[in-house]
Formats: structure tokens, sequence, C-alpha cells
């Protein structure tokens, strides 16, 4: 079986979930061409820029009536902050803890702060990379998805900050194009492995202070 398989998403998804799932995926079909397009951009099912969308969606009435649509676990985030900075700040540290944010975000309505109080002055990003990276540094807290930040060694939770619920993942393909044989394969194959990261995307996975 030949041919290319175009799969659009976000690059977190990419980076932080589904590359090591992607990875065994090209080598069970070594003739299947793969390329992930994993801008911040999205690419248009309808005009043919991708063959496969997996996307966050927090209400299902959203989506074009001309996608068929396989879904997949609910996807939480919370507030996450360096286990150091978390320390200093129990041991009485004075120094300001920031809110670290994308810059076309902002802080969320949800991301109450619990018990750790930041000052009025942000720090920015313009990508989620740099905004982890900020974060791992002690620069302050911020919001991530379940499976980013409980994944990752150097942070915690904040205590007392509820976790979010951003949507729910789907596997999104195009009329013609999702009744061929490469691509229903890859979404059947996607769909399990999201299946068995439930726990995580929900920010069950771990048990934190």
């Amino acid at each position: 079986m030949r041919g290319l398989l175009r799969v659009t998403l976000a690059p977190t998804l990419a980076t932080h979930l589904l590359m090591p799932d992607f990875a065994d995926f090209a080598r069970l079909h070594p003739d299947i061409e793969m390329e992930i397009l994993s801008s911040g951009d999205l690419a248009n099912l309808t005009n043919r820029e991708a063959d496969v969308a997996i996307r966050v969606v927090y209400d299902r009435k959203t989506l074009p009536l001309n996608l068929h649509g396989l879904k997949g676990p609910e996807l939480f985030g919370g507030v996450y902050m360096s286990c150091d900075r978390l320390a200093a700040w129990r041991a009485g540290a004075p120094d300001p803890i920031r809110w670290i944010v994308i810059s076309i975000h902002g802080i969320p309505d949800w991301a109450s702060e619990g018990e750790v109080r930041t000052t009025a002055v942000p720090f920015r990003t313009t990508d989620a990379e740099a905004q982890i990276v900020a974060v791992r540094r002690g620069l302050g807290m911020t919001t991530l998805p379940c499976f980013v930040g409980d994944a990752d060694p150097l942070l915690v939770r904040v205590p007392g900050a509820n976790l979010h619920m951003y949507g729910t993942v789907w596997l999104l393909t195009q009329g013609q194009t999702r009744k061929t044989k490469r691509v229903r394969l890859f979404t059947e194959f996607v769909s399990r492995r999201l299946a068995a990261y439930a726990p995580l995307l929900a920010g069950l996975s771990v048990s934190r202070d």
C-alpha cells in the first residue's frame, strides 16, 4: 500500500503526545509517505490541504457538516509551575511569581491562581515551547494541557488550582478521502492510541499535592 498521508494537528499534540505513535504507524506501513502539518494554522480538509485532522473541539456543533468525525477522549488542562519554584515559594522566597502567557491568548478566566499569588506583570511568549521552557526555568506559573504538565518531571500542579476541560479530541476526515485504505488504517490506529491516553489527557494519570 502506497501513497501520501497528510495529517494536521496542533504542534503540542504532535511533539508532546502523538509523535511516537506516528513513528510506530510509519514503521508498520513503510510504503506510506507521511506529512505531519503541525503548525499553529490547521489545514483545511475541504480544500484537500490534509487527509486527516486531529483537533480539540469544545462544541461538536461547530464541526463542519461535511466532515466525518471519530470522537476521542476529553482533554483537560491545569495550572503548573516548576517543582523548584513551588518549593521556594513554600520556603517563603520573596521573588515575584509571574503568569506566563502566550501573547495571543492571555490568562484564561478559569485559571484561578489557587494558593499561590502572582504579580500583575506577566511574562509573554509567542509559542507553546517557549512557554514550557519559561515555566521550567521558574519564571512563574502557566496553564498547560495535563498531558504536557503531568508528564514533565520538572513541573507540578499549583496547589488549589482546578483543572479545566479544553474540549474533546476528534479525528476528522472528509468525503472520499476517508474511504481510502491508508486513511482508514491511520484513523483506526490513532483512535486506539488516543483511547489508551484517556487518563493522561484527563489529568488522572498522577496524584499530586
